[in-house]
């Protein structure tokens, strides 16, 4: 994980390089949050379903967004999308259950890109095996916007790693899942490979671990974060 100065001054550098001004708003919206402790941090937990798993050439076709305020999850204010993409969402429909015709009135990329942006503005991003969703989220910038930006995140698998790391030598296949993970936290069976579904999953996943972990009022996301460039 990186140093807390080591992303300011990442964050600031790319900020110099004449980003679109979308972008540019977006990372200077984010460095209060990297001082915070983690019980007062914007988090937004995010979830994606794509129509394969390589972000240069497969395409994103729902997007779940969970805040979390405070250690607490206002599901009044979970939000879900469909984009509308190129060609046929193909064997991908076996996993998501998301089919063609569903995807006829979705927005567009450029509009998903500007409600996600808007949405997770200022905040810090959560998601379990984090790298995967952000960098499909970089390879749409690009496709939109001709760049990406360093994306802040937490990933919850990441956390799960470490902390059953800490108690064995060896992890068994499967084990760091997102259903896996819950479980060991008696968490509820929800159903999997819905957007918004498994953003939520992931948001209680993380209080569930922070819980776990001890004072949470002490505790500072800059212990938590990481980041992709």
């Amino acid at each position: 994980m990186p140093t807390l100065w080591w992303l300011k001054f990442l964050l600031w550098r790319k900020k110099m390089t004449g980003l679109p001004e979308p972008l540019n708003q977006y990372l200077q919206a984010i460095t209060p949050a990297l001082s915070c402790t983690f019980h007062d941090a914007p988090l937004m937990a995010i979830d994606l379903e794509m129509t394969g798993l390589d972000p240069k050439n497969d395409q994103v076709i729902s997007i779940g967004l969970v805040p979390i305020v405070k250690g607490e999850i206002p599901l009044a204010k979970a939000q879900h999308l469909m984009i509308a993409i190129s060609g046929s969402v193909g064997q991908s429909a076996t996993v998501h259950g998301i089919v063609d015709n569903q995807l006829h009135k979705a927005l567009t990329l450029p509009e998903a890109l500007a409600w996600f942006l808007s949405q997770t503005e200022g905040h810090i991003l959560v998601a379990h095996h984090a790298p995967l969703d952000i960098q499909f989220i970089q390879q749409q910038l690009v496709r939109c916007f001709g760049h990406s930006i360093p994306l802040v995140f937490i990933d919850t698998l990441a956390i799960e790693k470490k902390r059953r790391l800490q108690q064995q030598d060896i992890l068994q296949q499967g084990s760091l899942r997102l259903g896996a993970s819950r479980a060991r936290y008696h968490l509820p069976v929800y159903s999997a490979h819905n957007a918004l579904v498994d953003a939520l999953s992931c948001a209680e996943l993380l209080l569930a671990q922070v819980a776990a972990m001890g004072d949470v009022k002490k505790l500072t996301v800059k212990k938590l974060i990481d980041v992709i460039r």
